[in-house]
């Protein structure tokens, strides 16, 4: 079974239980991408051509993502305005480490809980080195750890507005493949913007298989 955009999309309807335990990043070594601190140390690749149109080429690859520690808050938004709002809650999550003197260790990204056809459940989370002390920040901020387990990563180039077709071009990839996901999914912002419409947004995407 394929996927689908998780977004308002009847051939997928996101209802998987969070089970907090999500990637193990490590610092990219690239300085033309020294922000980028998020790929993953024991990714196993497999040569996977990814159809015309997915902005990922010769990266798209299975990787076995571990548990990482991390901050998160839980939210619901509406695809009106699905982007802002999920950078909205990225921010309060990175207002809450900076209040506790705690440091990202890495770049934040989105965890896709459940969705209909006016919105979503989601958590923001940002990776931090280790667990600090105690269990909550302020505003509702949490500590716990990512989930782990196998997943296809690819790369999304372009306005958050035209992520739809990355899922798209996705899904065609995953049938073509015969691979079968758990209906989890991840977008890792690797660009700091919060505009949905901004072009040189860059989005790791992690779509969890079983």
């Amino acid at each position: 079974m394929g996927i689908g955009r998780f977004r308002r999309s009847p051939r997928l309807a996101l209802t998987f239980v969070f089970a907090l335990a999500v990637l193990a990043w490590q610092p990219r070594p690239s300085p033309a991408r020294a922000e980028d601190a998020a790929k993953p140390p024991a990714a196993t690749e497999t040569e996977a051509k990814p159809p015309p149109g997915v902005p990922s080429d010769s990266s798209t690859a299975t990787v076995e993502l571990a548990a990482r520690p991390v901050a998160f808050v839980s939210a619901s938004a509406e695809w009106t305005n699905a982007f802002k709002s999920v950078r909205k809650e990225i921010d309060k999550v990175q207002a809450a480490l900076k209040k506790a003197g705690l440091v990202p260790a890495g770049h934040p990204f989105a965890l896709f809980l459940a969705t209909d056809d006016k919105g979503f459940q989601f958590q923001a989370m940002v990776p931090v080195a280790e667990k600090p002390e105690g269990k909550d920040l302020e505003n509702g901020v949490k500590i716990g750890e990512s989930p782990a387990g196998k997943a296809i990563k690819f790369l999304h180039r372009g306005a958050y507005d035209d992520i739809d077709s990355t899922y798209d071009l996705i899904t065609a990839f995953l049938d073509e493949k015969g691979l079968e996901s758990q209906n989890r999914f991840i977008e890792e912002y690797l660009t700091d913007t919060a505009e949905p419409d901004d072009a040189n947004l860059e989005a790791d995407i992690y779509v969890f298989i079983k």
